[in-house]
């Protein structure tokens, strides 16, 4: 079973909104609502990680963040750790830098049914919190 390490950005502004891209149509989880992230490189930390994915894929550079919470889950094909971390710091203004669809939310409107089930227990987490 493929085991994936995944550092993952929760992109927050002063309004409490959640900066969220979607999915590619040909990827696993295609079309979900995701949180901007992506697997750790080799010999990098989940906070190296953070910073290369947010920069790569939504074009900022983070300047503060902190742990939010880890997860551990388990697909048919593939177990996943999951790094979650809070970034309300950072310069430039996130966009789909790979042309994926993008939108900001409300944290106390974030809806699990549109993201993968590995993102559930973080989404309940910051509804209980917004």
């Amino acid at each position: 079973m493929k085991q994936l390490t995944i550092a993952v950005g929760i992109i927050r502004d002063a309004q409490q909104r959640i900066f969220l891209t979607q999915r590619a149509a040909d990827s696993h989880m295609a079309n979900k609502w995701e949180f901007a992230g992506g697997k750790l490189e080799a010999g990098e930390s989940a906070e190296q990680a953070l910073k290369r994915e947010l920069n790569e894929e939504v074009g900022i550079e983070v300047t503060g963040y902190q742990p939010f919470t880890t997860v551990e889950h388990r697909f048919n094909d593939r177990h996943v750790t999951l790094h979650f971390f809070l970034v309300e710091q950072w310069q430039g203004e996130p966009y789909g830098r790979e042309g994926q669809p993008q939108r900001w939310v409300a944290q106390s409107e974030l809806d699990a049914t549109e993201f993968s089930p590995a993102n559930a227990e973080v989404i309940a987490r910051l509804q209980r919190a917004g």
